[in-house]
């Protein structure tokens, strides 16, 4: 196992400036003492602040008098979640990107670099993140939760679709916890709130055909996104904008880590029956549903009526039969 940094992820100083300006918030401290003891140049000082302002960090102050903070941000650093996530699975191996192409791809390097299981990947903004099927990711600069786990488990690769089920029963439960509001599991892998998405689960994996050897978890949350673009105005929606509020994406992240953890014991101990039965109590996507199914060959109308042994989403059609659907896009048929 490396244990130099990955290159790109955030200088340890950096971190370091940001738990000094936000331990002495509204108080100025001086370029000289922050160089001091961070142990680094005035001149890097500077360079370090401005790149904590491209990333909306409110730093006031100048070079020849000092700095302050105007309120304490919510950068998602990796010292301050091993604080948080002390003795848990995913508070050992975390790397921080102020910026990266995408977090599953890292997280899939670091598992064939066999990093351990519990390898936590985060990035305050994506310029490649994905989606399901090819889709892109917007991720906008320090507004949403881009995260992907590494995980080992003992699992034969038909079952790792659950762990994307399982995700969405732990970000569905963090959610909840944090916000208050009311979210909806779409199968297999979004969030939703009043029909609009606001997160989701795309799971890769490197498998022997009898084992497993690593699957990568990544989620995606909209937190405090204020605006989308225009194409996805109307399909998309963040945790702000239904409450009306920011929300903290460091209560949201160390709850829905907590939250992955004990689901996941729970799953490599009880097995798929654990995670189909909660999945189809809390989505309105397992039954009943009316939907729209479109994969590379067809199109067809159906409603749903449950999940298969292994998690597979039926679909009754309107002309009698019932399917499983093995991949595609699932939408409600208004």
């Amino acid at each position: 196992m490396n244990t130099e940094p990955l290159p790109g992820t955030t200088d340890r100083r950096v971190a370091g400036l940001l738990r000094l300006l936000s331990n002495n918030a509204t108080i100025v401290i001086s370029g000289a003492r922050i160089a001091r003891e961070i142990g680094v140049s005035r001149s890097a000082v500077w360079r370090w602040v401005e790149k904590l302002r491209e990333l909306g960090v409110k730093v006031k102050g100048q070079a020849a008098t000092g700095y302050f903070l105007e309120k304490v941000p919510d950068i998602l650093t990796a010292d301050e979640l091993k604080r948080r996530l002390k003795g848990s699975l995913f508070g050992k191996r975390i790397h921080h990107f102020f910026k990266a192409d995408s977090t599953n791809r890292v997280a899939f390097e670091l598992g064939h670099a066999s990093e351990p299981e519990g390898t936590v990947v985060l990035a305050e903004e994506q310029t490649a993140g994905r989606g399901r099927a090819g889709h892109t990711w917007h991720s906008e600069r320090a507004t949403g939760i881009y995260v992907s786990l590494l995980l080992r488990p003992k699992l034969a690769p038909v079952q790792a679709p659950l762990l994307t089920m399982m995700a969405g029963l732990s970000a569905h439960t963090a959610v909840e916890a944090v916000t208050g509001l009311v979210v909806d599991l779409k199968w297999p892998n979004d969030l939703t709130i009043h029909g609009k998405k606001a997160g989701g689960i795309l799971t890769e994996m490197h498998a022997d055909p009898e084992q497993i050897r690593f699957v990568v978890v990544g989620i995606g949350l909209n937190v405090n996104q204020e605006k989308f673009p225009s194409e996805l105005a109307n399909i998309a929606t963040s945790l702000r904008q239904e409450t009306s509020k920011p929300q903290s994406r460091m209560e949201l992240l160390v709850r829905l880590l907590r939250e992955f953890e004990s689901d996941y014991h729970r799953f490599v101990r009880e097995g798929l029956a654990s995670v189909i039965k909660r999945f189809e109590v809390l989505s309105s996507y397992a039954h009943g549903k009316r939907v729209r199914v479109t994969n590379g060959m067809e199109s067809y109308l159906g409603t749903t009526v449950g999940l298969g042994p292994e998690g597979l989403l039926q679909v009754e059609r309107d002309d009698g039969r019932v399917v499983t659907v093995l991949a595609g896009d699932i939408a409600e048929a208004r």
